[in-house]
């Protein structure tokens, strides 16, 4: 089990094949996302990562998280979060990951805080039909009705529908596909809307109902390993450019002769 990714929703577009065939997306951006802290079986009974994303003032935050801080030599993150992972998936303190964290094609699970909706009836809120428009009905054509029985039981069971605070609670969204990620500047295009409103936080984990991808990056994708196969392309230049040099020695070697 791997750490999942912090992102914000930047909003929704849409993205075109080959074909001509177009594909709403949501844009998520990934903002200096590093490692805060871990936790370990030994010291804590189980394994996790903590994640932080985004950069803040010290001012804007408590005593105690300046403290958290200040102890893992992390600067001060405007939005950070737990994911528990396996022993051989822990990561190291400060590193910081990528967007290629997720491959194109996997699919992955996202959550967030849905938009509020404030105080909402019963036809809004639970797709109640309401009272007829007419006959004998007067002022009360969108009330719930009835909400329990008589003396007995004599109270309202709980989780009855009925009008209340609509939104604004956690929801997750299964099973929605990785479109495209672009690792330099922090971009994931997710297939298919994603809950909340735009510039609010989401988490990004692997799908528990979808096996992953063979060419994962485990434990996770560090934006270092990225530089360290840029790097790499440059010998085979210099090789290339060393064996036609030779090439024309020797060919010129042989004209002379």
């Amino acid at each position: 089990m791997r750490t999942g990714l912090i992102c914000k929703k930047l909003g929704m577009s849409r993205l075109f094949t080959e074909e001509g065939i177009h594909t709403p997306v949501t844009i998520l951006h990934l903002d200096n996302c590093h490692v805060v802290s871990t936790k370990t079986k030994e010291r804590d009974g189980y394994t996790s990562v903590q994640l932080g994303v985004g950069n803040i003032s010290e001012k804007n935050i408590s005593n105690p998280m300046k403290g958290h801080f200040k102890k893992n030599k992390i600067n001060a993150k405007a939005k950070i979060s737990e994911f528990r992972v396996t022993e051989d998936n822990l990561l190291e303190n400060g590193s910081e990951l990528s967007a290629s964290h997720f491959v194109d094609g996997q699919f992955i699970d996202v959550s967030g805080i849905s938009i509020g909706k404030g105080f909402a009836g019963a036809m809004k809120r639970h797709n109640f039909g309401g009272l007829r428009a007419s006959h004998g009905v007067s002022i009360s054509h969108r009330s719930h009705g009835s909400t329990g029985q008589c003396q007995d039981p004599g109270k309202v069971f709980k989780g009855k529908k009925m009008a209340g605070h609509m939104g604004a609670a956690n929801v997750t969204v299964q099973n929605l596909k990785v479109i495209k990620t672009e690792s330099d500047e922090g971009y994931i295009y997710v297939k298919g809307a994603v809950p909340g409103p735009k510039g609010s936080w989401v988490l990004l984990k692997d799908s528990v109902k979808r096996s992953l991808p063979d060419d994962i990056p485990l434990p996770a994708a560090l934006k270092n390993d990225n530089n360290e196969v840029k790097k790499d392309e440059n010998p085979s230049d210099d090789k290339i450019s060393e064996d036609n040099i030779e090439s024309s020695e020797n060919n010129g070697d042989s004209n002379e002769s």
